[in-house]
């Protein structure tokens, strides 16, 4: 068959943008597809805006905070115009990095534009027919939005509209303890906002229920409120929109965030015509993230499975050694590592505590240091939280940190939980002091602390100092 390309990439987002970059660095006749804005959520509307948010609202806490180590600064005066302006250019000044010039001189063909799968290697899009032995699907995911009566009367915002907000919320009600919904709750809140988080479950699910106990103190504190309770009903309107709860508590305020979640984008590009298998939400993929049509694949956020910008770019390269390079590339998510940048932050890698325990039960050790033993922390007066490592015998499954620049940390359990270093070996490293990736070599003394002072180790000691003492 004569093909107009070798690979065909539909989105240009995270997943996309490494497929088609890599692939097309090595020479294949590439085509890169995308339907809205080049850099898709993470730029746009996700974990850029979001971090020049919360990067503004460190500044307004640090202002307002209470004497610290002798220094008092003046209250902040926070102008959401400038705020505003902050964003954005966070976002312009990276744009760059994702445009289309820049993929077209990696060699992309690059076409804005709504793709449609019409064949199982064909795509149309903009009234051209492609063809390609190689299809490659990252069409990215979008806010999930619940079925609440009453929501979709009343203007809400998510994630994808939240960060063209020209005035700032006076009271901010947020249906969602999830990342999305915590980290905008703080930083709204640091801002000045009222705050108010709705939330029938657990807060932050998936991550160390210490860690998360730590963060939700710190954040009440600073005046956020949690309510426990299921969003059955929204009314209201404009500036004025009210949520009442499962246990019949009205919730008004000025805005109303939805952050229940994300679903994956599968309708409307041809996927169910052509048969590809479709989960609960998402693309069915195999380890290899291919389809049940073996030449599609399908990468990040659109695929069931984690939905974190670095996945994303993981398994990008993934299909670029699948494509290119004809070399079998499996995920591997034994390290898999995400952080929530709340304040402190919450950093995780591999299992939690539950998980590892569920696992492995009474094999399972876990070595805990707290940051108020660390003696950069200290100095810094900035001593909340600790460090836990999960440990089967002495090999490390899994790392939950929750701490100022936990994230920063998580590099060497990377390592660890992959083999390719060991707690034997960071514990016995020299590390700059003082510093907080201190903890992490103390987790790791630790774990071999009642090895190395042991029986038989005193015993050996106990000989040598015998000897010489003869002599």
């Amino acid at each position: 068959m004569d093909y107009t390309h070798d690979v065909i990439v539909i989105g240009g987002g995270a997943a996309g943008l490494t497929a088609a970059g890599g692939c097309a660095l090595f020479g294949l006749k590439t085509a890169l597809i995308e339907g809205h804005k080049m850099g898709g959520e993470c730029l746009n509307n996700g974990c850029v805006p979001s971090k020049a948010l919360i990067a503004a609202a460190r500044r307004a806490a640090e202002a307002r905070e209470e004497k610290r180590a002798g220094v008092q600064l003046a209250p902040p005066i926070v102008e959401w115009g400038s705020v505003h302006r902050h964003i954005h250019d966070a976002i312009a000044h990276i744009e760059p990095h994702d445009s289309p010039e820049r993929f077209e001189e990696m060699g992309c063909e690059v076409i804005l534009g709504w793709a449609k799968l019409t064949g199982p290697k064909s795509v149309e899009v903009d009234g051209r027919t492609l063809t390609a032995p190689r299809i490659v699907i990252a069409t990215g995911s979008g806010p999930l939005v619940p079925d609440v009566e009453g929501l979709g009367e009343v203007p809400y915002l998510t994630n994808e509209n939240l960060f063209d907000l020209t005035e700032q919320p006076e009271h901010l009600v947020i249906i969602g303890g999830g990342v999305i919904g915590m980290e905008m709750a703080q930083a709204f809140c640091r801002l000045g906002s009222e705050v108010t988080v709705i939330e029938p479950g657990e807060l932050m699910k998936r991550d160390d229920r210490d860690s998360v106990a730590v963060v939700k103190a710190v954040m009440e504190a600073e005046g956020v409120r949690f309510v426990d309770g299921k969003a059955e009903k929204v009314s209201g309107g404009e500036r004025a929109i009210t949520v009442t709860t499962d246990s019949g508590e009205g919730i008004t305020g000025s805005h109303l965030l939805v952050a229940v979640g994300r679903k994956a984008r599968t309708t409307g590009c041809g996927l169910e015509e052509l048969g590809i298998e479709l989960g609960r939400n998402g693309i069915k993929v195999d380890e290899r993230r291919r389809t049940n049509l073996k030449h599609i694949y399908a990468i990040g956020d659109c695929r069931e499975g984690p939905r974190l910008t670095h996945v994303s770019g993981y398994e990008g390269s993934n299909v670029v050694l699948e494509i290119a390079l004809g070399l079998p590339a499996k995920v591997d998510w034994r390290a898999l590592p995400w952080c929530t940048y709340t304040e402190p932050e919450i950093a995780q890698i591999g299992m939690t505590e539950s998980e590892a325990r569920e696992a492995f039960g009474d094999k399972l050790t876990v070595v805990t240091e707290g940051f108020d033993h660390n003696e950069r922390a200290i100095a810094e007066g900035l001593d909340k939280g600790h460090l836990k490592v999960m440990l089967k015998g002495k090999k490390v499954v899994g790392a939950s940190i929750c701490g100022v620049n936990a994230g920063e940390l998580l590099l060497p359990f990377t390592q660890m939980i992959t083999g390719k270093s060991g707690t034997f070996d960071v514990g016995g490293a020299v590390i700059s002091y003082p510093t907080r990736a201190e903890i992490v070599k103390a987790a790791a003394f630790k774990a071999w602390e009642p090895t190395v002072f042991g029986k038989w180790p005193k015993k050996w000691v106990a000989l040598l100092a015998k000897m010489r003492r003869a002599f």
